[in-house]
């Protein structure tokens, strides 16, 4: 998933989380596929960040996951025999690659 400005949302995205107006107000429920219309009211309401599923907007700067995934293993290259830290890595792992949808 990513979160992304409301601006750069595009037909057929799908929400990866509720759109909310309030603390306990839905606007759009996670799962909705965003239309055309649908963003223009998101853009007439100031929404200004949503959270869509998978990975679909690329952001100058923003490292890959093959990169993200290189990182985390120089990080904890040094612990290899510390049953803690390796749960730690692991669980890095395991939400970076759901987060982009892998």
């Amino acid at each position: 998933m990513q979160q992304i400005l409301s601006a750069q949302a595009g037909e057929g995205m799908v929400l990866a989380k509720d759109v909310m107006i309030s603390e306990d107000r839905v606007l759009c429920g996670k799962g909705t596929v965003l239309t055309t219309a649908l963003i223009d009211r998101l853009a007439k309401m100031d929404i200004m960040h949503i959270t869509v599923e998978g990975h679909p907007v690329e952001i100058s700067g923003e490292k890959s996951l093959k990169e993200e995934l290189r990182d985390i293993e120089s990080r904890f290259s040094q612990v290899t025999q510390v049953p803690p830290l390796m749960f730690i890595k692991k669980i890095l792992r395991q939400k970076m690659m759901s987060s982009r949808g892998k």
